[in-house]
């Protein structure tokens, strides 16, 4: 499964929705992803749900066992 390069993602419920299809596309179980992620089962399923207080150190674990890339840019212009 593909999935868009550069998608700008701004909510919790979009990471939650690439979490879970990143995940499905490589064929693992919340739980497989959890345990290469170091995180719990619960947390899993509340990132994936878009549960808006997940711990961004988590979510960062999360992403790097799928091997995903968080990158943040500065707003272009001239007050950059």
């Amino acid at each position: 499964m593909m999935f868009p390069i550069g998608n700008v993602i701004m909510t919790v419920e979009e990471i939650g929705d690439l979490v879970r299809k990143v995940r499905l596309a490589r064929g693992l179980r919340q739980d497989q992803l959890a345990a290469a992620a170091g995180v719990g089962l619960r947390f899993l399923v509340e990132l994936e749900r878009g549960k808006p207080t997940v711990r961004l150190a988590k979510v960062l674990a999360v992403l790097n066992a799928l091997g995903c890339r968080l990158e943040i840019r500065p707003p272009s212009g001239r007050d950059s």
